[in-house]
């Protein structure tokens, strides 16, 4: 299992992120965000599924502040997620609890977020490879609900992971482009 974390203070974090994601990302990938924005902490995922909508994302994305996709009904929408897109190779975006030295990490991984995990719930795993926010410290009594969480902090990791989605879909698909518009090799004649 690997993984790559950036903090998203960092200018560059986007990059790092992407570059690592691009080997996770194809032209049926399905972005599903997780969350709800009822609670700040757990809007995460919602936030992202909106802006990567705003801003017109090529791949299917679901999970909005519209239309989350949260703890009552994750079953019901992995399943028909699943039927519209079969075969096809998801990432999950969650907020998640970590250390308090790691608030504001964004981490992408190749394998799947555990949903619920954090406090205390047994949902299902979302995600052949899956990105994460460390919005909170697990040190807190309070999860998910804890009145330190600013909303800025959740929107502006939520910029860095539409960046980083972008970017990464940019990166395939200029590899995809340059294999298909290679000219094939030619051996060179004695003539």
């Amino acid at each position: 299992m690997n993984k790559v974390k950036a903090n998203y203070t960092d200018s560059l974090a986007y990059y790092d992120l992407a570059y690592f994601l691009k080997k996770y990302i194809n032209s049926t990938t399905v972005i599903v965000c997780i969350g709800t924005d009822r609670c700040i902490g757990d809007c995460l995922g919602p936030i992202t599924g909106s802006m990567l909508k705003e801003r017109r994302f090529p791949l299917p994305v679901y999970g909005t502040i519209q239309e989350p996709i949260h703890a009552l009904n994750i079953d019901k929408k992995l399943e028909e997620i699943k039927k519209l897109h079969p075969g096809s190779s998801i990432i999950g975006i969650d907020a998640c609890l970590g250390e308090s030295e790691n608030i504001g990490e964004i981490q992408v991984r190749d394998y799947p977020i555990h949903p619920g995990k954090g406090v205390g719930k047994s949902l299902p795993d979302v995600g052949d490879a899956s990105i994460i926010g460390i919005i909170d410290s697990c040190e807190s009594s309070e999860l998910f609900t804890n009145r330190n969480i600013r909303l800025n902090l959740v929107i502006e990791m939520s910029k860095v992971i539409v960046h980083t989605l972008i970017h990464s879909y940019y990166l395939y698909s200029s590899e995809t482009t340059i294999i298909k518009t290679k000219p094939p090799f030619r051996k060179k004649s004695n003539l």
